[in-house]
């Protein structure tokens, strides 16, 4: 048997009665995989990027927490650019073990002054635009990382940026990065701080940087300079470590970085004040939550996708998946159907709860609506019309807006099979568009799971702040009857992709996860969870086997459309599982690895310690002690 088909199987699979059934080699250890799991007893680091983990491990090492450990990580991802920037945006899901609670991070960014439908309809748009000044909300993630060092860290502001100031200074740069850079040259030398941060040779054959030349962002690094300069000298002045950083804080958002960045923004046609920065801020909020077999689920609010894996949840919990066994064309074909009602309702009803009209979050989580939702589900075909439900009557509300639902603008199946190969890329590029994430957790209790995004390349860089702007303005919609709950308006929030997950088990901490991925990010969160709960994986096994992906949703990103009964499968799924499901109505498709990539952190009861997966997808790396 190839290596392939017990990394990707992870079992002995045999065909019984037109189903895979899943055999026990005696325990799920007897399962191989490509990265060996990863134990930790003291503290464990996952995130995208190699240098990054190492950033994190850093501060371990210095006696840090979680949050010092994962605050390290994702500044010095950001300072890497394939993946984010400094001008995106953070969300995390921390564990206190202090106040035996999961707390939610929003540093989100929001549109800014003057982004209003009337104005992008007078640029001749559907949409935001997917790059340059116009696409960028205010930047979230410096924020973020101070906010969450603040309030639940435990270092100061120097050592956690320590690691991405040095970065700043010069790294070896990235293979992968330094290529996409050299093809996107022609958008980037037309914005004057972006050729000059990222084409040391310019007028030469090729002028971005080569795969380990030392890539130097010097505005960038003075920005994080005066971000610590400002942290010493209220520390000198008598200020307290949290007093300190809302010190490096306010000069970020009211300051002289503000001001540049404003600058730099409006230089390129951008929108962004000055009030912009100082109103944003940050928001420490409940997560919503449900409980799937006696297992509590935490996602950030309807600001995110993040709900939509709930709902998931809700809908399978009555399915007896693991008697399906796993990957069977059954189990495919329910999950699917699972997925799409949740993500039909994803695409009318979420948007930012601190801005009318308020979401009906109660009754999308509501058990009695899954159940209601799961009747919906045919179990021997696809059903390509799947909308949006009406969760109002599970709150004891009436829908105000059930008069788009009749005629809610869906992408029908044949018009996605007409599409041309160029449309299809296009759709591919922003279905699947990448960012990064992070896992951290310590032996005093704390966990972190965050997904940031934003500034990624092609990145307008504002001004001599060396930061790269976010491009998640495109996550909103300027046609109210395809999400009321998601116009732009200025101030607001777009609802983005981005989402950290985090569950536990008799109130302790069970199981940190989150990946990078655009729309398919909780399609793949979804499955891995449910390899863990239902067929017994372990992380690292859960985190490299096969998954499926549905694109029977409105991309979040650049169409906005959507194609109904496409599935993309694994290469290893066997011919009669392949012809079943093309019997139910499939169109499919195969990639060889279809994993995320994914990222978990597994708490043992049992022994006291963590277990750590990364996918062997990308780039993804984790290191414990």
């Amino acid at each position: 048997m190839s290596i392939r088909r017990l990394a990707v199987l992870g079992a002995i699979v045999v065909f019984l009665t037109g189903t895979f059934v899943l055999l026990s080699l005696g325990d799920a250890e007897a399962q191989r995989t490509a990265k060996p799991v990863l134990h930790g007893r003291h503290w464990m680091a996952i995130t995208g990027k190699p240098l990054a983990a190492t950033a994190g491990a850093m501060m371990f090492q210095k006696g840090g927490n979680a949050v010092d450990a994962a605050c390290a990580m994702l500044g010095a991802t950001s300072t890497m650019f394939d993946a984010l920037s400094w001008g995106g945006e953070t969300q995390a899901l921390i564990y206190d073990p202090n106040q035996q609670k999961v707390i939610g991070i929003n540093a989100l960014g929001v549109a800014p002054t003057g982004a209003t439908p009337e104005f992008f309809h007078e640029q001749g748009m559907d949409f935001p635009p997917e790059t340059g000044p116009l696409a960028a909300v205010t930047p979230g993630t410096p924020g973020g990382l101070m906010v969450m060092l603040a309030e639940f860290g435990t270092l100061s502001l120097k050592e956690v940026l320590a690691p991405a100031m040095q970065m700043a200074d010069g790294y070896p740069i990235e293979e992968g990065l330094a290529n996409s850079l050299e093809r996107s040259k022609a958008l980037l030398k037309g914005w004057k701080y972006s050729r000059e941060t990222f084409f040391p040779h310019l007028g030469e054959a090729r002028e971005a940087p080569r795969a380990g030349e030392i890539f130097r962002q010097p505005y960038l690094h003075d920005t994080l300079q005066k971000l610590v300069d400002t942290e010493a000298q209220a520390l000198a002045a008598g200020q307290s470590r949290k007093e300190a950083i809302y010190a490096a804080y306010n000069r970020f958002y009211k300051g002289d970085i503000a001001e540049e960045y404003v600058r730099g923004s409006q230089e390129g046609g951008g929108l962004h004040t000055l009030e912009d920065l100082a109103n944003w801020q940050v928001y420490i909020e409940e997560p919503v939550k449900t409980n799937y077999k006696g297992i509590d689920v935490y996602k950030l609010n309807t600001w995110v996708q993040g709900p939509v894996l709930l709902q998931a949840l809700n809908i399978l919990e009555d399915f007896d998946l693991k008697a399906m066994g796993y990957n069977s064309s059954k189990y495919i074909h329910t999950v699917y159907q699972a997925m799409n009602l949740a993500y039909a309702d994803r695409d009318f009803y979420y948007g930012d709860p601190y801005f009318p009209p308020e979401e009906p979050v109660n009754g999308l989580l509501s058990k009695a609506y899954a159940k209601q939702r799961a009747t919906l589900i045919n179990p021997n075909h696809n059903d390509p019309t799947i909308g949006p439900g009406d969760p109002y009557p599970f709150q004891g509300g009436v829908n105000p807006y059930g008069h788009y639902l009749d005629t809610w603008n869906r992408t029908t199946e044949d018009q996605a099979a007409n599409w041309s190969d160029e449309k299809r890329q296009e759709f591919e590029a922003g279905f699947f568009a990448g960012t990064t994430a992070v896992q951290a957790a310590d032996e005093n209790g704390w966990v972190v799971s965050i997904t940031p995004s934003g500034g990624w390349n092609p990145a307008y860089i504002a001004g001599r702040t060396g930061i790269g702007m976010s491009q998640r303005m495109q996550s909103f919609v300027l046609d109210p009857s395809i999400n009321p709950y998601n116009v732009v308006e200025p101030g607001k929030r777009p609802r983005v992709t981005l989402t950290p997950s985090m569950a536990l088990k008799d109130g302790k901490p069970f199981l940190a996860f989150s990946l990078q991925g655009g729309d398919s990010q909780d399609q793949n969160l979804l499955q891995l969870f449910l390899n863990v709960v239902e067929f017994g994986m372990n992380v690292q096994q859960a985190a490299e086997a096969a998954n499926i992906t549905s694109y029977q949703l409105k991309s979040s990103f650049g169409l906005h459309e959507a194609e109904p009964g496409r599935l993309t499968l694994n290469e290893s799924v066997p011919p009669w599982v392949r012809a079943e499901l093309t019997g139910m109505g499939y169109r499919l498709d195969f990639r060889d690895r279809t994993s995320g990539p994914l990222q978990a952190i597994y708490f043992d009861r049992t022994h006291g310690t963590m277990w750590g997966g990364a996918s062997h997808h990308g780039e993804d790396y984790g290191v414990a002690w």
